[in-house]
């Protein structure tokens, strides 16, 4: 066999590395701070001190654009000052603030406009404090459970080489009767979570898609391949599994690609993941905002957002958002929901939105 027809090994998503890193006031007077600091050192980064994450206005690049791209690269170190934690439903009680912002590119995230101007990651060191107010929020609940989703603002595990929040959640987490944990991603880098004492009460869920929203709307995401690897990892380490299948999207030859998709999860899966496996279920959903966000910095994206084909849903606050009509939504969500109790009838669905 020639080199040219060997098959090649599959794409290996590398740990994120920033191309600049700035340390807000206070942050340097935490132990992470400091660990962040050596890290970055270590790695021979541009560091930068600055008074605060809002006065970050001279980012390289000849072009909005560019400027937007090295902002997805760039970490803000800081002290997290607001520990009123927001609620986080239908998935969780609160969410908890350990990072806010994402190194990948998916064109639909909701980030795009919660972030606005200011894309870049930040990674908070206060994180003694945040615990503190967590535990205050649990103690008010007993004996309910109090669940935390600590990825409403960021893909945490892109970052937990860095950072090391998730593992002090999980641990901290590990010896609360009436707590609960959860964080979803698109990262296979589970290395440092599988060692970690967590006593099930962190939940760990990959967000799956079809092969045609990964391969178009993710860009710089770990592959399908890797998140199914890194699942069953976290399965045999013994964390409760779930998937994220989110955004759900309508195109040609959606049925066969969700359903190519639970099959696969099934083969892929090792029996360890099954008995308390849960899905939640997404459809795709835009605002008139989001969509002109979308298209100013992916302007070539195939991601359909024709406000004629929608349903327009009104939300919270006031503010609406485009979804599938009734009967494509409908659709969607019966065909999958079949689907995955076929391959996984032990499963729980959490809800579909």
């Amino acid at each position: 066999m020639t080199t040219s027809t060997m098959a090649r090994p599959p794409r290996q998503t590398a740990l994120f590395v920033p191309e600049l890193v700035y340390f807000e006031p206070g942050a340097l007077e935490y132990p992470k701070g400091q660990r962040i600091l050596e890290w970055a050192k270590g790695q021979g980064l541009p560091i930068h001190m600055t008074t605060s994450h809002n006065r970050i206005t001279n980012l390289p690049g000849d072009s909005d654009l560019e400027k937007y791209r090295i902002a997805k690269r760039t970490l803000v170190v800081g002290v997290r000052k607001t520990l009123k934690f927001d609620q986080s439903k239908p998935s969780a009680e609160y969410a908890i603030p350990i990072a806010t912002g994402c190194m990948a590119h998916c064109h639909y995230c909701y980030l795009q406009t919660t972030l606005g101007a200011k894309p870049y990651l930040r990674v908070y060191v206060n994180m003694d404090e945040i615990l503190k107010q967590a535990k205050t929020y649990i103690d008010e609940r007993a004996p309910e459970l109090t669940r935390f989703e600590a990825a409403c603002t960021s893909d945490p595990l892109g970052l937990e080489h860095i950072s090391g929040s998730l593992a002090e959640l999980i641990t901290f987490m590990a010896d609360e009767e009436y707590g609960r944990l959860r964080f979803v991603s698109k990262f296979h880098h589970v290395e440092p979570l599988l060692g970690l004492r967590h006593n099930g009460h962190t939940r760990v869920r990959f967000s799956v898609n079809a092969a045609y929203v990964i391969k178009h709307f993710e860009p710089g995401t770990s592959s399908f391949a890797e998140r199914i690897e890194a699942a069953g990892k976290i399965a045999r380490a013994g964390y409760p599994l779930g998937f994220l299948i989110a955004p759900i999207v309508w195109h040609e030859g959606w049925e066969d690609g969700y359903r190519e998709l639970l099959v696969k999860l099934k083969e892929a899966l090792p029996d360890e993941a099954l008995p308390e496996l849960t899905f939640e279920l997404i459809q795709h959903r835009f605002t008139k905002t989001a969509k002109n966000v979308i298209l100013q910095r992916y302007p070539k994206t195939k991601l359909e957002m024709d406000e004629a084909k929608r349903k327009y849903k009104w939300g919270r606050w006031g503010q609406g958002k485009y979804v599938y009509p009734d009967e494509q939504a409908q659709a969607l969500r019966e065909f999958i929901t079949e689907r995955i109790f076929e391959q996984f009838p032990q499963a729980t669905i959490d809800y579909f939105t």
